[in-house]
């Protein structure tokens, strides 16, 4: 298997994106950061794109920061400016001109969680367990996604994960609105592959045209990122 921390394939018009540290439950780190917001710019440049796959591979989706690395530093950042750059790499997700559909599966935690509600569609498989421990580490969710879990589900499952940093199954996730799929784990890449392949096959006019009215719905996401403001527009 590559080394490479994030993996890119194509299948025709559809892009496949795979978390790649299966022996880390895909933790994320700075390179993999790096990988990712690379791989988004050049999907933004990308002719013909139609829609994109988020997955990971071995067991979990992502199980969020790798705590191993937690405040370390690879290269020589503020904290402001390491912030700043995720923020803007992060907004690529938004920006994207073709649906992005996460496929969860296993851990999915912290900030990798966050990523994945500013995606268009989220699919679950039964193993699914989402997660914002941040709390636990002395540190906040800052990637916007709880503004979009906020507009999803409300302020009490916000308050309740995010204060106690409980783990939510699939199943609950389903009932608030998370995912809009709960299928088993075998069938999930499959599942995920076929509704990329359905949004592929719309007219690109109307296909784009109906994901950004969708995005425009949570316009005050894109604002955070940009500006650093907090403040939720509903």
């Amino acid at each position: 298997m590559s080394a490479d921390p994030i993996l890119l394939d194509f299948d025709g018009p559809i892009a496949i994106v795979s978390n790649n540290r299966p022996e880390k439950h895909n933790a994320a780190n700075d390179a993999m950061d790096r990988r990712l917001f690379e791989i988004l710019g050049e999907l933004h440049r990308r002719e013909g794109l139609r829609a994109v796959v988020w997955r990971g591979n071995g067991s979990s989706f992502s199980s969020g920061r790798d705590t191993s690395e937690l405040g370390v530093r690879t290269e020589d950042l503020s904290d402001f400016q390491f912030i700043e750059r995720g923020h803007k790499g992060t907004l690529q997700l938004l920006t994207l001109p073709a649906p992005i559909i996460a496929v969860l599966k296993g851990w999915v935690i912290g900030g990798s969680f966050e990523r994945a509600l500013l995606c268009d569609l989220r699919i679950a498989g039964e193993s699914a367990k989402m997660m914002l421990p941040e709390i636990r580490h002395g540190v906040v969710p800052d990637s916007a996604g709880t503004a979009r879990l906020f507009q999803m589900a409300g302020h009490g499952l916000v308050a309740d994960l995010a204060l106690t940093g409980r783990t939510l199954d699939a199943q609950e996730a389903l009932r608030h609105g998370i995912v809009s799929r709960v299928v088993p784990d075998a069938k999930l890449d499959e599942t995920a592959l076929e509704m990329a392949r359905q949004i592929a096959a719309a007219p690109a006019f109307t296909g784009g045209a109906r994901v950004g009215g969708i995005r425009d719905a949570g316009s005050g996401l894109r604002r955070e990122l940009e500006t650093g403001d907090w403040e939720l527009e509903t």
